[in-house]
């Protein structure tokens, strides 16, 4: 049931908090999830939350014994290796009281096969099905490296729509930090955007009156969703670090990097719509789909192409190479007051190249990145091009430092500010339908995220992913703020 909107700002109080303690963690970015090459996996009923306040019935799928997530887990595999996983059908009764079949497809892998392992098993439109109790193992190859989806075979209409789909990444047996086992698609930081929507007529009918109940409803046929997640969240909980607050929606959607770095975006379209996904502060390069790397001469990747949004239809997987230099700000991204006027640019000051830009505008030197700091030595010591407005007669958005340079914490009236304790620079992610940035109409909200750039130095964690609960009473409310 949906209640009276809430906006939930203390979720985004802890986010200053909480990356402050990432930045302690792993030197590069991996997504979270299961790696191995066997998985136990269970169907179990659980709830997901809102940020307004919403708490929903859902199908999903636990890891061993604990709790469902949703999405479901991320398996992380290695190509080349026998994949073994094993379903077991432990969904609670719906509202009528019956227990659905399920089952599990896996697109794009090799030599997929389906053995009953115990109790009740039936053969499926799509493959074999764990019954109430039962349970189907599955084994196929993981014979590429890439980003998949993989979801229920039975009655996906339905199924994926209640949570039962979720994300693959097969690493390249050697070379794992690239996408396909090559330098030109390696990588410094990974995130995964598995993209999905609900909508809540579906789970309500469901839980209070049976899956059966839809057939006497348009839901199916007129879908219409009012939820937009990234991994599991709709905005602003998919900025939030603090994973333990989120016992079925584990993984985060905020990615974080050094200027300079290549951040490689896996971006799956894990439910049933189209979705959009722009993402400001540059183009990025699709460089595969469905794992099939875009080249024509091995290891050349020379079929990619830049986009400024990656058009993610069902069931699709793209792989994108992003960066950013802070080439063309037209200022110098580190400052030119204070401590900051001091640093170099590939050995140069600030005032150097003030002067030689006027002497000698020609010289190669402007055209070169400092291999450190990652500056454009072109905007090397270039002071930020307008004055300011007095920061008291301006509203500052929670991401605004009180500063123009990356590193450098301006005064901030009291009360505002607080979101970027790195002093990074933010650059909004976000589905481009403009009504799936709300939260059951509630702007701003749904399929919205933040890329943080932060200064050299900073260190950033791996994404954190919450721990997985004991099943339990859970299934009766919402996860305790």
């Amino acid at each position: 049931m949906h209640p009276t909107p809430i906006h939930r700002t203390g979720a985004l109080l802890l986010l200053a908090a909480s990356l402050v303690a990432a930045g302690a963690g792993a030197a590069r970015a991996e997504i979270p999830g299961i790696a191995g090459s066997a998985f136990t996996l269970t169907a179990r009923s659980d709830r997901i939350t809102t940020p307004e306040g919403g708490s929903y019935l859902f199908w999903g799928l636990a890891s061993g014994g604990g709790r469902a997530q949703y999405p479901a887990p991320t398996l992380i595999l290695t190509s080349g290796q026998t994949i073994t996983v094993t379903l077991t059908n432990a969904l609670a009764p719906d509202g009528a009281g019956a227990v659905p079949n399920v089952s599990l497809v896996f697109p794009g892998q090799d030599n997929v096969k389906a053995f009953c392992a115990t109790g009740s098993c039936v053969t499926g439109a799509l493959t074999l099905e764990a019954g109430p109790g039962g349970s189907v193992t599955y084994t196929f190859t993981a014979s590429r490296p890439g980003t998949f989806a993989y979801y229920s075979g039975t009655r996906p209409d339905l199924q994926v729509e209640m949570g039962l789909t979720g994300a693959i990444v097969v690493r390249p047996a050697a070379f794992p930090a690239s996408a396909y086992g090559d330098s030109t698609s390696a990588f410094d930081r990974e995130y995964l955007f598995f993209l999905s929507e609900m909508d809540p007529r579906i789970h309500d009918t469901v839980e209070q009156q049976g899956a059966a109940a839809l057939a006497a409803t348009d839901y199916l046929s007129d879908y219409f969703s009012n939820y937009w997640f990234i991994n599991g969240r709709a905005a602003p909980d998919t900025m939030n670090t603090t994973a333990s607050l989120f016992p079925t929606q584990p993984y985060d959607s905020m990615p974080r990097m050094h200027p300079g770095e290549r951040l490689l975006m896996r971006v799956v379209g894990g439910g049933s719509q189209f979705h959009p996904f722009h993402h400001h502060g540059n183009h990025a390069r699709i460089i595969g789909r469905g794992g099939r790397p875009l080249e024509e001469t091995a290891g050349q990747l020379d079929l990619s192409y830049e986009v400024f949004t990656i058009q993610t239809g069902p069931g699709q997987a793209y792989d994108a190479l992003f960066e950013w230099t802070g080439k063309g700000l037209g200022w110098d991204m580190y400052g030119t007051e204070g401590a900051a006027a001091s640093h170099l640019c590939n050995g140069q000051t600030g005032e150097w190249a003030r002067a030689e830009r006027l002497a000698n505008p020609g010289n190669p030197y402007f055209t070169n990145y400092d291999p450190t700091t990652r500056e454009w030595c072109g905007d090397h010591g270039m002071v930020f091009p307008v004055t300011l407005p007095d920061p008291l007669n301006l509203v500052n958005g929670g991401w605004w430092s009180g500063s123009p340079y990356m590193g450098t914490m301006g005064a901030l009236p009291p009360g505002e500010g607080g979101l970027n304790p790195n002093a990074g620079y933010v650059f909004m992610w976000h589905s481009h339908t403009e009504k799936e940035l709300t939260n059951f109409d509630v702007f701003p909200g749904g399929m919205m995220t933040m890329l943080i750039i932060e200064p050299v130095g900073v260190p950033i964690a791996a994404p954190a992913s919450a721990p997985n609960p004991p099943p339990g009473t859970a299934a009766d409310g919402p996860a305790t703020r």
